[in-house]
């Protein structure tokens, strides 16, 4: 695992402004009558595993399978009936297309994603079920925002961005607040990143709560965009490999990047087998299906037992929509 602590310089602010905590409250009661909180549990094999004792907080349990549910239906749940009779479009590698989806058919309103060509067909089939239009297109993800960007300037739609949507970080962010009321005495916490809203939100809720909670994000080092972003200070494109698809992102963005700048503690690599092994013991120890990115959390910790040894670590099992191919994978790394 890579983890050289540094303070990046201080770049312009983005032109997004940040949200807020009352926003994140404001979050809270919006999302209310539409999504039950996620159960947080422990697991004694995950302790003994880690040499820490590691609080989950389970996401992959909304209604589709991860955390960006609650983004894009704060999002949405805010625009006017006139923005949404012009529809949205969305880009993802999969669980903001399949969140966007879902807030789409909640609220009557057009939804159009476009996914790389080669999608978690878990993923792709439920776009589809939800109602969207799915378009695919290109080979990874940033070829998918490109085309998504050029659609929606075609057509008036509005476009919903991973990452670069206050609204969406405040929903996101309802999670972590949710998981310092559940576990209130956590020493840390572990945020995956691929664009940066969950590590953003977690970010911001720590912060106003719990300034003494330490927060590291983590990326896989075959996609470090937003690592080499935070890093360096600047948004940079890097090599966009990972076979991880949540994480599968070849750029920073600059609303979390700017919010990761001003609270994050550390931000650490762990390569795609590390992901694979972390997922495994997530199936063993936790009885959790678990998709590869929304395991980077107990990678981390299983990468650096020095560091988290005998504290207590809040990790968030962001997404459960692993694939067969993936689940194939992962079932490799657990001994017979």
């Amino acid at each position: 695992m890579t983890a050289t602590p540094a303070t990046p310089p201080s770049p312009a602010p983005s032109a997004l402004v940040p949200p807020t905590v009352r926003d994140v409250l404001d979050a809270r009661r919006t999302l209310a009558a539409h999504l039950e909180p996620t159960p947080v549990r422990t697991y004694e094999p995950l302790d003994t595993a880690t040499g820490a004792r590691v609080v989950v907080k389970h996401e992959n349990l909304q209604p589709t399978g991860a955390f960006k549910v609650r983004g894009a239906l704060n999002l949405l749940l805010r625009t006017t009936p006139e923005e949404r009779a012009r529809g949205v479009v969305a880009f993802s590698t999969g669980n903001h297309a399949q969140a966007v989806a879902y807030a789409a058919r909640s609220t009557g309103t057009p939804c159009t994603i476009v996914m790389p060509t080669d999608p978690n067909p878990v993923k792709a089939h439920a776009v589809r079920a939800l109602g969207a239009r799915l378009v695919l297109h290109g080979a990874t993800f940033d070829d998918a925002r490109e085309h998504a960007t050029a659609l929606a300037g075609e057509t008036g739609a509005r476009l919903v961005s991973a990452a670069n949507e206050p609204m969406l970080v405040a929903g996101v962010a309802t999670a972590y607040l949710e998981l310092l009321e559940q576990a209130p005495d956590l020493d840390a916490v572990v945020v995956p990143v691929g664009g940066g809203s969950g590590a953003a939100a977690a970010c911001l809720v720590a912060r106003a709560v719990a300034p003494d909670l330490e927060v590291v994000a983590v990326q896989s080092s075959a996609s470090p965009a937003a690592h080499d972003s935070w890093r360096s200070g600047a948004l940079r494109t890097a090599q966009n490999a990972s076979r991880a698809e949540g994480l599968a992102t070849g750029c920073g963005f600059a609303l979390t990047q700017e919010i990761l700048r001003a609270h994050l503690d550390d931000f650490v690599l762990v390569d795609d087998d590390a992901l694979d092994r972390a997922a495994g013991l997530f199936l063993t120890g936790a009885r959790t299906v678990a998709e590869t990115a929304g395991a980077a959390g107990l990678a981390a910790v299983l990468a650096d037992p020095g560091r988290f040894a005998g504290r207590r670590v809040g990790v968030v099992c962001t997404g459960g929509n692993a694939s067969p191919a993936e689940l194939r994978r992962v079932l490799a790394t657990v001994p017979a």
